[in-house]
């Protein structure tokens, strides 16, 4: 059964860093695209960043530009986030996901087809 599982959320403290990972299980990571979303409450779901596959190009939403670097480790079939320099308003539900790497739209929570079930981030003093 194709999945992927999201690790390394918690808690930090503003300006602090963590590492997310999202595992994949039950199929090939290398030849997905992979996004990664967040969703905090009372708002909608956001594209934060994502990866092709080829190219290996990487997209950011502004507000995290500068501060956080995706990731893919093929070997592993696990992709990353890097988030440094971390601010309260970061603080969300973090997914990833996975599409076929055509196309355009590559920050749009709609056109990925699997989904992790997501890992808290909360960035509070």
């Amino acid at each position: 059964q194709a999945q992927l599982v999201e690790s390394g959320g918690g808690l930090v403290q503003p300006g602090g860093s963590l590492r997310l990972s999202c595992a994949a299980s039950g199929f090939g990571l290398g030849y997905l695209a992979i996004g990664w979303f967040r969703q905090a409450p009372g708002k909608e779901r956001e594209g934060v960043s994502s990866i092709t596959t080829n190219t290996g190009r990487t997209y950011y939403a502004e507000s995290v530009k500068g501060r956080f670097t995706i990731s893919r480790d093929n070997a592993k079939n696990t992709a990353y986030l890097q988030m440094t320099n971390l601010k309260p308003e970061d603080t969300a539900v973090y997914y990833c996901a996975t599409r076929q790497p055509h196309g355009t739209d590559w920050l749009i929570p709609e056109t990925y087809t699997l989904w992790g079930q997501g890992t808290q981030v909360t960035v509070s003093s």
